[in-house]
């Protein structure tokens, strides 16, 4: 039997799938020591923002949260996360790219120490605009950066990234 895969957006004000939303975030900090956030701070975030989400639904009808894009009014990817598990298949590609579709432009921030994200954005096109001190509670310093000024080029570039 093969699960479906199918993409759900959670407006603002909601919670669906924000206890699986921390779940996977906490598994993925476990893992690779980022993402860390207090669980209050995680969900008042969560639920103002919109949040974009892949669900994997098995073969008895329950869904699965695969990845998810919590992101403000103004375009600012607040979590972006996909389990490890699908890493590899789009679905990182897919929510910005998603994201893109409703904002001029988005931006977030990362680590400097996040090799493997700041190349994830870089390579869809987002640039450093500039490094933060001190960003993260623990002392970490951050990149904050950006996709696109406006217009329609952000989504035409994406739309060329996934094919």
């Amino acid at each position: 039997m093969s699960a479906t895969i199918e993409s759900r957006v959670v407006d603002s004000g909601d919670d669906d799938f924000v206890e699986q939303a921390w779940s996977l975030k906490e598994k993925i900090r476990r893992a690779e020591g980022v993402l860390r956030q207090r669980r209050g701070f995680f969900k008042d975030a969560y639920r103002r923002s919109t949040v974009y989400c892949y669900l994997e639904r098995d073969p008895v009808g329950d869904d699965q949260l695969i990845g998810f894009a919590a992101v403000r009014r103004d375009g600012y990817v607040l979590f972006l996360a996909v389990a490890p598990a699908h890493r590899s298949e789009g679905f990182g590609k897919r929510l910005i790219a998603r994201v893109a579709e409703d904002y001029s432009s988005v931006t977030c921030h990362a680590r400097t120490t996040n090799e493997e994200a700041i190349g994830f954005y870089e390579n869809l096109g987002f640039e450093i605009e500039r490094r933060i001190d001190s960003y993260y509670e623990d002392g970490g310093d951050a990149y904050y950066l950006k996709l696109g000024s406006g217009g329609s080029g952000i989504t035409d570039k994406l739309s060329r990234l996934l094919g």
